[in-house]
């Protein structure tokens, strides 16, 4: 009777936690606009964090001058596709 009992609670702990909401199954799909707006966010933070650290003297400034490029130049590329999308939306919503 006991084991019955904890093959029985076993289970229904098992589908409790290996179970997955219908809210998680039914999430809203992202755009592409919309992932590149939140990876511009992420990059201008990471350029904040980076000149913070240089002032904190935590970076060699050689070090920030090449993560400074790469970032700047990774949010210029997402800036160019974001205005690229939006324009095309713009465009798409004029014509109709």
């Amino acid at each position: 009777m006991i084991a019955v009992a904890c093959v029985l609670l076993t289970a229904g702990l098992l589908f409790y936690v290996f179970s997955v909401p219908r809210e998680v199954e039914q999430a809203p799909e992202k755009t592409r606009l919309a992932y590149l707006r939140e990876r511009k966010e992420v990059v201008y933070e990471n350029l904040r964090d980076l000149k913070f650290e240089l002032k904190a003297g935590k970076l060699p400034k050689s070090d920030y001058e090449a993560m400074r490029t790469a970032l700047e130049d990774e949010a210029a590329s997402l800036l160019a596709e974001i205005e690229m999308l939006e324009g095309k939306l713009g465009a798409t919503s004029v014509a109709v």
